[in-house]
């Protein structure tokens, strides 16, 4: 299982995530605070990611805010 940090309905959280034939299979989420995370290279992370992944997620469906491609939550 892989993660990164994301914007999911504009909060941040860590997003939990397999990778199967190059699809990205979610697994879930957690909301978390900027203040969690102590180490500068961490903070980078977060700058990091959050460009790249954005995400609404309502009903266990996962929207790619910048693609528009939906992704089923997985268990």
């Amino acid at each position: 299982m892989s993660w990164h940090f994301a914007l999911i309905n504009k909060r941040l959280a860590e997003f939990f995530f397999k990778k199967k034939c190059g699809r990205i299979m979610p697994q879930g989420h957690c909301y978390m605070t900027r203040e969690n995370c102590d180490t500068a290279e961490e903070q980078k992370w977060i700058d990091e990611d959050i460009k790249k992944h954005s995400f609404t997620y309502r009903s266990g469906k996962y929207r790619h805010i910048p693609t528009g491609k939906i992704f089923s939550r997985h268990t």
